[in-house]
């Protein structure tokens, strides 16, 4: 459904903020081994999460990936616009460049009200409440046990 960039940077987010609950800031060979993703490439992701301001990171010792406790929690779907844009909570089903009520394509009575519940529910979990549901034999990458 998503781009791998936002698979991934979802992912980096919910493990960053699970490890940060133990006290502990990842670093990037650590968060692309847990989520099974290339290194390079959540490098990457993440200085751009950096950048935007989701995330903190800090180098040295003490270093690694973390969220200033001072923000508010972060939801998904504000992850989902930084690196897709709106599209995906506006587009067509149908791939239609003019579609909308008015205008509606063969799909747009079913299509649009998925749509707008995937947009509720993005809007509504943060990373902070994923990571909140941390259970013992969760992954964020890795299948147990393979």
């Amino acid at each position: 459904m998503f781009k791998k960039e936002t698979e991934y940077a979802l992912r980096g987010l919910v493990y960053i903020q699970m490890q940060n609950h133990t006290g502990k800031r990842p670093g990037i060979l650590e968060i692309a081994s847990e989520i099974d993703t290339p290194p390079s490439f959540t490098a990457k992701i993440l200085q751009r999460l950096v950048r935007i301001g989701f995330i903190e990171s800090a180098k040295g010792k003490n270093g690694g990936y973390y969220f200033d406790s001072d923000k508010k929690e972060l939801p998904l779907k504000n992850v989902i616009v930084a690196i897709e844009g709106e599209k995906i909570f506006t587009g067509c089903g149908f791939g239609l460049k003019h579609c909308d009520e008015n205008n509606p394509c063969p799909l747009h009575e079913a299509y649009a009200p998925i749509r707008n519940s995937i947009e509720h529910l993005l809007a509504s979990e943060t990373v902070q409440s994923l990571a909140k549901k941390d259970k013992p034999g969760m992954t964020l990458g890795r299948l147990n046990g393979v």
